[in-house]
């Protein structure tokens, strides 16, 4: 139900005045700006408009802090304590500014609020916005902290549900379809039910306990909570102060010792690249040793073997030269024999050949009638045998 305010004979007078005021302003301002240029104007303009968004903002602002502090503490927060103040009780709460013009506007139509009061309220209000916005985070912390709860508790839920179609399927599915209709397979359907509930009902009394555990410690928590809260209303603005200062001081020491530990970090990632730089070249350089020790062994292996062999060459060499020596001795030595005497020796040699083909052909003649005598040698010693053989039979008959 709205509540219409009652317009008095002062009120309307007011109007009156103030309609009458805003047409010499306006005609005063047609004045001031004719002189002007158009850039000017334009000046004006948006001096104008940046200063009406301040005023719709202060406005705004006003309004917010009007709609969340009660008529009491509006008035206690308005008018000031100190002395010397040009604010009175029986005046209006706020300074009076005047325009240059000629005729004169009343006070109470343009008061305003003085700078301190600005600020004051520009920082409730940022106060008041910071509180929302830290209600709001932890309000979204907790419904984003309840969602993975949940999405984790369905994951599990999940899980269990897949692990126990799985059981299933594997102990009485398989056992069902090899054996049908047995009565085996439906107590074994029954038994599996049965542990499935005794599983299920010692699992609810394992939850039921470590809730009421958590419980206990939630009551706990509370009362220390509570403690501590009664011990911090004896604590005064200057030792929350104080603490503010030194959290602060501890902050920044945090925040140099995370620095320190991000800088150490960087210098001990650097120093593993190096290291790892440094243990890959001495891999390297260990198997490019280990190829040089082995090729330096098969090296003196070789120079052994060579050295042998130089040795063995030497003596051989040695007894060359010696048998060449012994040679060219007797090379010197040497004469010729006459021609007729290597005719003669030929002409023997020639002889010699002869008779040897010819003792060759008598010796094959002589193989050839020896097989012959062997063939008739044989014949006649199985004829004999066989006479042998029969002269008993007749001596029998």
């Amino acid at each position: 139900m709205e509540v219409r305010p009652v317009v008095t004979d002062e009120e309307s007078e007011r109007d009156s005045i103030h309609t009458g005021e805003s047409r010499e302003l306006g005609e005063e301002l047609q004045q001031d700006l004719a002189p002007l240029t158009l850039p000017e104007l334009r000046n004006v303009v948006q001096e104008m408009s940046h200063a009406n968004s301040m005023l719709k903002l202060e406005a705004a602002m006003f309004e917010k802090f009007l709609h969340r502090m009660e008529p009491r503490d509006l008035i206690s927060h308005l008018v000031p304590e100190r002395r010397g103040s040009s604010v009175d009780l029986g005046q209006p709460a706020y300074p009076r500014i005047r325009r240059k013009s000629k005729s004169r506007i009343p006070a109470d139509r343009l008061a305003c609020l003085t700078v301190e009061q600005k600020c004051d309220l520009a920082q409730r209000e940022l106060e008041e916005t910071k509180e929302d916005i830290h209600r709001l985070k932890d309000n979204s912390e907790r419904i984003l902290q309840n969602y993975l709860a949940v999405l984790e508790e369905a994951d599990i839920r999940l899980a269990d549900i897949k692990k126990a179609i799985a059981d299933f399927e594997k102990d009485i599915v398989n056992t069902i379809t090899k054996k049908k209709g047995s009565v085996i397979a439906s107590n074994k359907v029954m038994r599996y039910m049965e542990e499935k509930i005794r599983a299920r009902d010692v699992l609810k009394e394992k939850i039921r306990l470590k809730n009421d555990s958590l419980k206990a410690q939630k009551k706990k928590m509370q009362m220390q909570l509570k403690q501590k809260e009664e011990l911090g209303e004896a604590l005064h603005e200057v030792d929350f102060q104080q603490l503010k200062i030194e959290n602060a001081q501890f902050l920044e020491k945090i925040e140099e010792r995370n620095q320190d530990l991000l800088r150490q970090k960087m210098t001990v990632g650097n120093a593993l690249q190096i290291l790892n730089c440094y243990k890959r070249k001495l891999q390297t350089t260990t198997a490019t040793a280990t190829r040089l020790v082995k090729d330096i062994t098969q090296r003196k292996e070789s120079l052994e073997k060579i050295e042998r062999e130089f040795i063995v060459v030497e003596e051989e060499r040695s007894k060359a030269e010696i048998l060449n020596k012994k040679l060219r001795k007797q090379l010197a030595y040497y004469k010729v024999p006459p021609v007729l005497d290597y005719v003669h020796e030929k002409i023997a040699v020639h002889e010699l050949e002869n008779t040897i083909k010819i003792w060759e052909r008598k010796v094959e003649i002589a193989q050839m009638a020896l097989q012959s005598y062997r063939n008739v040698w044989q014949k006649a010693r199985m004829a004999s045998h066989q006479l042998q053989a029969l002269l008993p039979e007749q001596a029998a008959h």
